[in-house]
């Protein structure tokens, strides 16, 4: 087995420190392309070889390989959720124990790990390293080129961030956002509330319908979240909107609740009803962490593994069957919060962690 070796944790966090004040907000594709390319500096600077920036509608995603046949994908993001000029408001900061700034947690602590713990591999063979630029929003633009580099190198290890207590994460929900849209009729509420047909009304019984839905003993969450209707106080609503929130845990209730969806009925007449989305990502079993697991588990005795409700890119590479081992990235917390914060103690260790799997994959 491989023993751990020293990472220089000051040059972590300088690289860290490099990739959270660029700032890379999805959807911002110029943000982007400037993260991307600060991305793939830090990779070809610690490890040597040629990134490439691979364009898309939503960003550039970087793509750097070793060479050799490929045997095993690193993969995480570099987008953000937080806006420019959060940076302004909450700084890259060190300062007892921890980092803290926009990203750090979620994911460009795992990112910058990573890239440092493969750099002690004299081999480095096999290894490829994807860094999407819309993990946030959906991945749509970037889960085809994941799902083939996860196929071709046939093992997969997230460098997200860490589960609560520093867990890995060897299971996911499947999840999605579905939007049910209701058109009624307009009417004057005082002089003809009859004349209407009220959104509203009919949005409130298909919230309580939809949330029905839930089983939360199979895992499966349903949670409206939004919700919009009306336009002033003395006319009934004509438009109505509910966005829900769907998390499962196998494909027979992700079956199930779009089929539930699709089978929305009004409860009014005359209402119409129309209905969007999908459980975008499929559950990612725990069976798919298992080998995986057990060799992180022998490099760090006392590791614990735990399913999680949120998703990740491992949903896709896992829903292929490839061996997929998630929530190897920073250890802290907060994400997407203005609290998020990085174990900077924890850093080495998660890099060393990195760096043995890889070795067991390549040498398997």
């Amino acid at each position: 087995m491989r023993q751990a070796v020293d990472v220089n944790v000051d040059a972590m966090l300088e690289d860290l420190r490099t990739l959270v004040e660029i700032e890379s907000p999805s959807r911002d594709t110029e943000a982007l392309a400037a993260s991307a390319k600060a991305v793939a500096a830090v990779i070809e600077n610690r490890l040597g070889g040629q990134a490439t920036l691979v364009e898309s509608e939503a960003g550039p995603h970087v793509h750097w390989s070793a060479g050799g046949d490929p045997k095993v994908l690193i993969l995480g993001h570099h987008d953000t959720v937080f806006p420019l000029g959060t940076l302004e408001r909450r700084p890259f900061m060190v300062a007892d124990g921890q980092a803290t700034g926009p990203g750090v947690f979620d994911m460009l602590g795992g990112l910058v790990q990573a890239v440092h713990g493969l750099a002690t591999l004299d081999d480095l063979s096999g290894v490829e390293i994807l860094m999407t630029a819309d993990e946030e929003v959906g991945s749509r633009s970037s889960r085809a080129l994941i799902e083939e580099r996860a196929l071709a190198c046939g093992a997969v290890l997230v460098v997200e961030g860490a589960a609560d207590g520093g867990g890995l994460k060897t299971g996911r929900k499947g999840c999605g956002t579905f939007r049910v849209s209701i058109a009624g009729r307009a009417s004057h509420a005082g002089l003809e509330p009859a004349a209407g047909v009220n959104a509203l009304i009919e949005a409130s019984h298909q919230v309580l319908d939809i949330a029905a839905l839930g089983r939360p003993e199979v895992g499966t969450t349903v949670t409206p979240t939004v919700a919009s209707a009306g336009t002033l106080d003395n006319v009934v609503p004509a438009e109505a909107t509910v966005i829900v929130d769907v998390r499962v845990e196998s494909a027979d209730e992700k079956e199930r609740i779009e089929s539930a969806f699709a089978a929305r009925a009004p409860h009014l007449d005359e209402a119409r009803i129309a209905v969007q989305g999908a459980i975008s990502r499929p559950p990612m079993p725990e069976s798919a962490s298992v080998e995986l697991f057990a060799v992180a588990r022998r490099l760090l005795p006392g590791l614990e593994g735990r399913a999680v409700g949120g998703g990740s890119d491992g949903n896709f590479t896992a829903a292929l069957g490839v061996p997929t081992l998630d929530g190897l990235g920073a250890v802290g917390g907060g994400a997407h919060a203005d609290h998020e914060f990085l174990v900077i103690d924890a850093m080495a260790e998660r890099a060393n962690l990195v760096a043995g799997l890889v070795h067991a994959v390549q040498h398997a």
